[in-house]
């Protein structure tokens, strides 16, 4: 059950041949029956599909589309000016709080 079942191909002709397992159990093949010459079984035409219109811009609506494009552009420019800013702040205040640490453990150092 948990050995692996590696395709055999006795021939290099690109084709891979699967093994097959002793529980597969192969299906009867069915034929279809033959079609009677009744109307009902016509195939039905086809209709022409519908023409879709072009998209068709006003000059108001592509002010409005690059204004919002010009909207968004900025707001992630915000975004991601605040987060870096929001770094940059948190690295020096880290930096004074190791310096204020450093100097009160030399001071202490030198007391003794």
């Amino acid at each position: 059950m948990f050995q692996p079942r590696i395709p055999v191909n006795p021939t290099p002709t690109r084709q891979v041949v699967p093994v097959v397992t002793p529980t597969a159990i192969e299906q009867p093949h069915h034929t279809p029956a033959a079609p009677c010459g009744c109307q009902h079984h016509a195939p039905a035409p086809v209709a022409p599909a519908p023409s879709r219109p072009a998209v068709q811009l006003s000059p108001g609506s592509v002010v409005a589309v690059v204004g919002g494009g010009v909207a968004v552009v900025l707001v992630v420019g915000a975004v991601l000016v605040s987060l870096l800013l929001a770094v940059a702040l948190t690295g020096a205040s880290l930096a004074i709080c190791a310096l204020v640490i450093r100097s009160l453990i030399t001071t202490d150092a030198k007391r003794r």
